[in-house]
């Protein structure tokens, strides 16, 4: 694939184009990005669309154990970094300066004197854990080189901890669907000193990417651990480290007896969702979320010797989130998932009754830390901590907000501040706040989505439609901060429709199972019949709208465009899925299983066959609309080939094609140089299809 004529201009940024007496500055696309069809960036646009690029969201990572400073992940330069905030409001010092996003960071948690952060490059995900020495600032690799590492997990004392790699398959592209079939992950389990990365020892071993979330028991014994069939089921696992013997401490799907209403009347079995386990202080049980018995997932607590469980929120009708404990504070602060906006709750830990709950405002709260405590457990702090323990930390997202870091004393009670991540040349406040709409799909079943819709006394009459679908398929739109899309409403006039399709999470597991294996295209005719809700509103115009979408939602933005070619103006796919059996053979293999369950499995004929009619690529004839594809080079999950495929086949129609790849970017763009030409260039697009 060619690249663009821009990429052999001058290296010095911008160059002019005379027409008659006018010339026109444009800006020279950076030698990593592959680029067909995109035209000339003006310069004049990027320096008005700047400020809405300048957003830097922070999320905290953890307490220091001993000085109560604050890590937190934001921005340095081009990729998100750590950075060590040391009082409320105080200038975020870095930590690390890589080309490529640290992804996530642990302290040492007694002292703090060092913390281990994970890496990978080029969006690569094969992440490696490193060893960052805060007095030198000296970096140590502690994993195995090439291995696919995860985060580590501590023992109380602070000088062990667990990790595991899984194996990475290189290649390309599978020769056959058989080579495919006997690609297998294995996971290895690690313990190390990270003092003496090379003494690391693998103490087992499993079949599968799944298996995650170790944890150590309070008296660094055992392990608890998590076991990812899907979106839909989970185990839960204990591990004796001395002798390796692994026992399932959560029921099978067959022995735990759980059903749910069926729409056509009767039950039917179902699986069960175990979220990430946590130790109770005397180590005889442990703390989970489930969604046994239930449509949504409540905070448990689960006996390790008999496997009983105790239902803690079963008061409430909302997925939880997030739950953080701290045996000091006697709390266990948790969130539930209110119609997209979260909603902060305690529970007291020995009484197990719900608190008031604390005023905050709307938005996405995610990342409790409590003071003196660790993601691992709440005991491993320092020495003088009674007084500490009563400040929880969390990041809090909203449509007026990028994602900011607080705190809240819960004895005084008192919310801080810690971080600012605004543009300085926007005014937050004059963003939009998203509306909940609601609209019946093809078979009656109600579909909800939020709607960032312009001022309508700067925007009047009927203004254009994205309909911007998110990934997942089990993700969730839900009214947060859309960024840079801030410009397309504030500046363009253009309403965004973020629609939680069926498959989404947040709205009970009958609805999460909704799209599995045939029932895949009923979610792409939740957004047939979006078309028609927004035909009825008074605001919208229903001839201007343009489908996008991210990895799944790539897919249903494809798979928009060939079902409703005649309701759209454009589409928009970033790392998209364009045929299933092409993705679920090229995929990584540690993820491969993990997606046969939710789109099928491909090995079955039959599946095979439905998995092939369905697909984008095989029906690409009905696309007839302009296509704009957009693709990481090193992406481990849809692999690069799914872009290419379905661009050389529609430009075959004749179809306007527009083509951008990083090669320097994995599934979806970090680096802010790389977002900041696909923001450009997809204003491009937007202009020529939907505001023509």
């Amino acid at each position: 694939m060619k690249k663009n004529a821009l990429l052999g201009l001058a290296a010095a940024g911008i160059f002019s184009v005379c027409s008659g007496l006018a010339f026109a500055q444009f800006i020279t696309p950076a030698s990593n990005l592959v680029i067909e069809n995109i035209p000339p960036i003006p310069e004049a646009l990027t320096k008005k669309v700047a400020a809405y690029t300048q957003f830097k969201p922070s999320s905290i990572i953890a307490w220091h154990p001993q000085d109560g400073s604050i890590l937190v992940r934001m921005r340095l330069n081009d990729s998100n970094q750590l950075h060590l905030v040391k009082a409320p409001g105080a200038k975020p010092e870095p930590l690390t300066v890589f080309p490529d996003a640290v992804s996530n960071a642990t302290f040492q948690p007694t002292k703090g004197e060092y913390l281990l952060f994970t890496r990978a490059t080029g969006g690569d995900e094969i992440f490696r854990i490193y060893r960052l020495d805060l007095a030198s600032k000296l970096v140590t690799p502690v994993s195995p080189k090439s291995e696919r590492a995860s985060s580590p997990a501590w023992n109380r004392s602070g000088d062990r901890i667990v990790f595991t790699t899984v194996s990475v398959d290189r290649k390309e592209k599978a020769q056959s669907l058989q080579e495919s079939a006997a690609r297998k992950a294995t996971t290895k389990l690690y313990i190390a000193d990270p003092l003496k990365p090379d003494t690391a020892k693998v103490i087992a071993s499993f079949d599968g990417g799944g298996f995650s979330s170790f944890r150590f028991s309070p008296d660094g014994k055992s392990l608890a651990y998590l076991e990812y069939v899907s979106a839909n089921e989970s185990h839960l696992w204990m591990m004796d480290i001395a002798t390796g013997k692994q026992t399932r401490i959560t029921p099978t799907p067959a022995s735990a007896q759980t059903s749910v209403t069926a729409k056509a009347g009767g039950t039917k079995p179902v699986t069960i969702v175990y979220g990430e386990p946590r130790f109770a202080s005397d180590g005889k049980g442990i703390y989970t979320v489930s969604d046994r018995d239930s449509e949504y997932r409540r905070l448990v607590y689960i006996d390790i010797r008999s496997g009983k469980e105790r239902v803690l929120t079963a008061h409430l009708k909302h997925d939880v989130d997030d739950f953080s404990i701290s045996n000091r504070a006697n709390r266990i602060a948790f969130t539930t998932n209110e119609d997209g906006s979260s909603v902060l709750r305690f529970l007291e830990l020995k009484t197990e009754k719900e608190l008031p709950r604390p005023a905050l405002l709307p938005g996405e709260i995610s990342g409790l830390r409590w003071k003196g405590g660790s993601e691992d457990s709440d005991d491993l702090s320092g020495p003088d901590v009674k007084d500490v323990a009563a400040e929880l930390a969390f990041n809090l997202t909203s449509a007026r907000s990028p994602g900011e870091v607080y705190s809240m004393n819960i004895v005084a009670p008192k919310v801080t501040r810690w971080t600012n991540g605004s543009s300085a040349n926007l005014n937050p406040l004059e963003f939009v706040e998203p509306r909940l709409v609601q609209w019946k799909s093809f078979d009656g079943l109600k579909i909800s989505g939020f709607v960032y819709q312009p001022d309508a006394k700067n925007f009047q009459g009927k203004r254009p439609v994205i309909i911007n679908i998110h990934g997942g398929p089990e993700g969730q739109a839900r009214p947060g901060f859309i960024a840079r899309n801030n410009y397309m409403v504030n500046e363009l006039g253009i309403a965004i429709i973020y629609p939680n399709v069926r498959g989404s999470s947040g709205f009970g597991k009958t609805f999460l199972a909704m799209d599995n294996g045939t029932k895949r295209e009923d979610s792409v005719k939740d957004i047939g019949a979006l078309f028609e809700w927004i035909k009825d509103q008074p605001d919208l115009d229903p001839s201007k709208v343009l489908v996008t979408g991210g990895s799944y939602g790539g897919y249903m933005a494809l798979a928009v465009s060939t079902h409703y070619a005649d309701r759209i103006a454009g589409t928009i796919d970033v790392v998209g899925i364009s045929n299933f059996v092409t993705f679920l053979a090229n995929t990584e293999s540690y993820r491969r299983d993990l997606r046969r369950v939710e789109y099928g499995d491909e090995r079955d004929p039959e599946m095979k066959k439905f998995l092939e009619e369905i697909s984008p690529l095989n029906n690409a004839a009905k696309i007839n609309k302009p296509l704009f594809v957009v693709q990481g080079k090193n992406d481990p999950r849809v692999p690069y080939t799914e872009a290419l495929q379905i661009v050389e086949k529609v430009k075959m129609q004749n179809v306007p094609v527009w083509f951008l790849m990083a090669n320097d970017e994995g599934h979806g763009f970090a680096k802010k140089s790389n977002q900041d030409f696909l923001f450009y260039a997809q204003i491009k697009f937007i202009e020529k299809t939907l505001l023509n």
